[in-house]
C-alpha cells in the first residue's frame, strides 16, 4: 500500500511540475514564435519548444519522468544493498547453525532483514533446519532466486507497459494532426497552406518526441534489468560460498565425529 501511494505521489508531482513548465514557459514561447512566423509569412521554425508544445508530448514527458524516477529508485536500492556481499553474515555458522544463526539473521534491522540476500539466506537455513540435507538447501536457494526473479519482473511490468504506451500516445497525436490537416484541405486548395502545415507539424512532432522518449527509457530499463540479473547471480554465489560450502564442511566433520565415536 505504501508503495502504491508513493507511486501515485510521484506521478502527480511529475504531472504538476511538467504542466507548470508548459503553462509558464513552453506554450507561451511556442505561441510567440508561431505568431511571429505567421506575421511575416514564413514557416514555423523547428525550435524545441515548438516541437514540445502539444499535450501528447506533455503526457510523454510526464510518463518519462515517472519511469526515470522509478528506475533510479530501483537502481539506488540495488546499490544500497551492495555492501552486504562484502560482509560475512554467517560467520558463526560452524558453531551454531541450526537456530542461533537463523535467530541472528531474523534479529537484523528491518532495512537489512528485508533485503533479497538476507531473505534468501533465511529461507535456505529454514529448509536446512527442517531437512538437514545439503541438496534440499541448495534447491531452496535456487527456488528463492527464481521467485525473486519473478518478483522483480512483476515490479518492472508497469515501467514496461508505460514504455510500450508512450509511442501509442505519439501515434494519437499523429492521427489528431492528420485529421486536422485534412479538415484544412479547402484552405490549402485556395492557396493558404499554413494551417495544414501546422496540423501536420502536430502529427510529426508528437511521434518524434514519443519515439525519442521510448528509446531513452528502453535503454534505462535494460540497464536496470542487467543490474537486477547481476544481483541474482551475486546472491547465488554468496549463498554457495558462505552457506552451502560451510554446511557441507560442517556435515563432513559431523559424520567423521560420528564414525570416530562409533
Amino acid at each position: 500500500m505504501k508503495e502504491t501511494i508513493r507511486n501515485v505521489i510521484i506521478l502527480v508531482a511529475a504531472a504538476v511540475g511538467v504542466h507548470v513548465l508548459y503553462v509558464q514557459f513552453i506554450r507561451p514561447r511556442a505561441d510567440e514564435v508561431i505568431e511571429a512566423a505567421r506575421r511575416v509569412g514564413q514557416s514555423v521554425p523547428r525550435e524545441w519548444f515548438v516541437i514540445l508544445k502539444d499535450w501528447e508530448q506533455e503526457i510523454c514527458i510526464v510518463l518519462m519522468i515517472y519511469c526515470v524516477i522509478q528506475i533510479l529508485m530501483k537502481l539506488r536500492e540495488i546499490s544500497k544493498e551492495q555492501y552486504l556481499f562484502n560482509v560475512d553474515l554467517l560467520e558463526n555458522v560452524e558453531n551454531s547453525l541450526e537456530h542461533d544463526t537463523l535467530s541472528e539473521l531474523e534479529s537484523l534491522p528491518e532495512e537489512v532483514g528485508r533485503t533479497h540476500l538476507v531473505e534468501t539466506l533465511k529461507a535456505s537455513l529454514r529448509r536446512y533446519i527442517i531437512t538437514s540435507d545439503v541438496q534440499n538447501t541448495s534447491d531452496a536457494i535456487q527456488t528463492s532466486i527464481e521467485a525473486l526473479s519473478m518478483k522483480l519482473e512483476a515490479e518492472n511490468s508497469m515501467i514496461r507497459y508505460i514504455i510500450w504506451a508512450i509511442p501509442s500516445i505519439g501515434f494519437i497525436g499523429t492521427v489528431r494532426g492528420i485529421g486536422q490537416a485534412l479538415s484544412e484541405a479547402d484552405k490549402a486548395l485556395a492557396g493558404d497552406i499554413s494551417d495544414m502545415t501546422a496540423s501536420l507539424g502536430i502529427a510529426f512532432n508528437s511521434t518524434f518526441v514519443a519515439l525519442l522518449v521510448s528509446i531513452a527509457l528502453m535503454l534505462l530499463l535494460h540497464s536496470l534489468q542487467r543490474a537486477q540479473d547481476r544481483r541474482l547471480v551475486d546472491i547465488q554465489v554468496y549463498c554457495e560460498e558462505f552457506l552451502l560450502k560451510r554446511i557441507s564442511q560442517w556435515n563432513t566433520l559431523d559424520e567423521k565425529s560420528s564414525a570416530t565415536a562409533g
